[in-house]
């Protein structure tokens, strides 16, 4: 495996592969890595002849400066992580690397980039589509690999990818958690061993309101999820959204749409901690 930090170098190295007709998998990633980035790799490395893994704190996605701030940042362990998963190239630039001058690029998607997350963090996936449209750029793979945590992001990349008409596959990956439900986040190694433990309460509400909703209206089981999660001391629910899965449009009753997600973020501890989760109500 070969970490790469220079542009050209990562290109010239993938110039050599592509000329040979290899297939490019790509797997964009923010570092502090964890068993969710690993099964992204070994899919890319399963479906593809060469695997690029990003890794880059991309600083236009933040709107809090502390939260990039406190970012966690582990470099060499991602490597170590990432050559057992069999990745070939590391790509980890400077934010110089990334923007040479500022990203002036504005990205709007309505109504899919300005609800939840993107009403709650103004500008978030504005930087998330200008970091990854330059990883596409960069890189030019055939597929991308996100994983399904960040079940939003990857409705906006796919409005992107059309927009820009990028010849790229969104590979959608299945959210890996732990043994006590809590799904796998870079952000969970900033929790206390006393948040830590209460962090499965969210996946633990959600879950349970899964045959709550068969026998109650949307707005009950929207209800009763925030009321078990808040109930737990130390857990305070920013939005939970109830929506059609394509339009990510809240719905009035479970009749509204055959894919119907619910989508929640929770602040976790005195810090706080902002978590995502999501939840699957009708799939068609």
């Amino acid at each position: 495996m070969k970490v790469f930090q220079k542009i050209v170098d990562l290109q010239n190295a993938l110039f050599t592969e592509r000329k040979q007709g290899k297939q490019i998998g790509l797997v964009p990633t923010m570092g502090a890595l964890h068993e969710g980035h690993a099964s992204l790799v070994r899919r890319s490395v399963q479906e593809n002849d060469v695997t690029v893994v990003s890794v880059f704190v991309n600083p236009t996605q933040f709107n809090d400066k502390n939260d990039l701030k406190n970012y966690p940042r582990t470099l060499d362990a991602d490597c170590k992580l990432l050559d057992e998963c069999g990745a070939d190239y590391v790509f980890a630039p400077t934010v110089e690397d990334m923007y040479p001058t500022p990203d002036t690029r504005q990205f709007e998607y309505p109504p899919v980039s300005t609800v939840m997350e993107g009403a709650h963090r103004p500008g978030h996936f504005n930087g998330v589509c200008q970091v990854v449209s330059r990883l596409f750029y960069i890189v030019k793979p055939h597929r991308a690999y996100f994983g399904e945590k960040d079940w939003q992001q990857i409705a906006v990349v796919k409005q992107m990818v059309r927009h820009l008409a990028l010849p790229v596959k969104i590979v959608e990956c299945d959210i890996v958690r732990d043994a006590d439900g809590l799904a796998k986040s870079s952000r969970n190694t900033l929790l206390s061993p006393d948040e830590r433990a209460i962090a499965p309460n969210i996946y633990k509400a959600l879950k349970a309101s899964l045959d709550y909703a068969k026998t109650h209206t949307v707005k009950e089981t929207h209800d009763k999820v925030v009321s078990d999660i808040n109930a737990t001391e130390g857990l305070d629910v920013e939005y939970f959204s109830i929506v059609d899965g394509n339009t990510l449009q809240d719905v009035a009753s479970w009749d509204d749409s055959p894919y119907v997600v619910g989508c929640i973020t929770v602040y976790c501890g005195k810090t706080p901690i902002r978590l995502i989760d999501h939840i699957k109500y009708k799939e068609s």
